[in-house]
């Protein structure tokens, strides 16, 4: 199995060769990898060309103005050609080295989609988990109080995107979450879990950076029920942040 890993990047040469090196060091070596730079200026594609005599011909790179982190990521997945598709943040590295090689082995021949679970640290210590997200409580009715499984866990057989979309670029924040809803609630596309710890992500992500950029996601979330025909409101929308709190006190590898 083929796998695509996009990698969007805007001014992350402090971050961005951890997240290639995860990718470098894969037991599993049908990976093509892809980086998508928004004309960054502070030597983000110094560090993405540092890497080309590695990875040579799988690694495949950009650097062009975009509309967002998701329109970059359009970007990336119209440049792949994997049997699936991952989306791994710059500021994120893969959790082990031979975390691909067993998503390919425990993929399901039933699924059309996998994903498993991601560990938090600080910015500052790489090594102490602060906070452990798994996927396995996930169940598509769930997306009605804003749930998900972890995106960057997330790996997508690439013709759904041709057959249900791309992520929606007008969404700031939440465009994961849309295209998520997208296709487990109203397409049914069977997704699998995976007990596998995916990705560790450092924090301050842009949808928990702030309580506007939260206030910004709900209201995104909200708008993507609409748009999928999902039924919930403000209240049932606003029920993932202590049901994520409390995941993060008893949910442990």
């Amino acid at each position: 199995m083929k796998v695509s890993i996009i990698t969007v990047a805007f001014n992350s040469a402090k971050t961005l060769s951890d997240a290639m090196s995860s990718v470098l060091r894969q037991t599993h070596k049908d990976i093509e990898y892809i980086v998508v730079d928004g004309l960054s200026n502070d030597g983000t594609v110094d560090v993405i060309k540092s890497f080309e005599p590695q990875f040579g011909e799988r690694l495949r790179w950009v650097s062009e103005k975009d509309r967002g982190i998701y329109d970059a990521m359009n970007k990336g997945i119209q440049m792949s050609t994997g049997d699936v598709v991952g989306i791994l943040n710059s500021d994120d590295f893969l959790t082990s080295d031979t975390v691909i090689e067993e998503m390919v082995r425990q993929f399901p021949s039933d699924a059309d989609a996998v994903y498993g679970d991601v560990h938090f640290v600080r910015k500052e210590d790489g090594n102490k988990c602060v906070r452990y997200y798994s996927g396995r409580v996930f169940r598509p009715w769930l997306v009605r109080i804003g749930y998900l499984p972890p995106h960057p866990s997330l790996y997508v057989r690439r013709e759904l995107f041709e057959k249900y979309g791309y992520y929606d670029a007008s969404l700031r924040i939440s465009a994961d979450f849309e295209f998520i809803a997208r296709l487990c609630y109203k397409n049914h596309v069977p997704m699998k879990y995976l007990h596998l710890d995916f990705v560790t992500m450092r924090m301050g992500g842009a949808s928990t950076r702030s309580w506007s950029n939260r206030l910004l996601g709900a209201e995104e979330n909200l708008k993507a029920c609409r748009a999928n025909g999902i039924r919930t409101n403000w209240l049932l929308i606003c029920l993932k942040y202590p049901i994520k709190y409390l995941q993060s006190l008893f949910i442990r590898n």
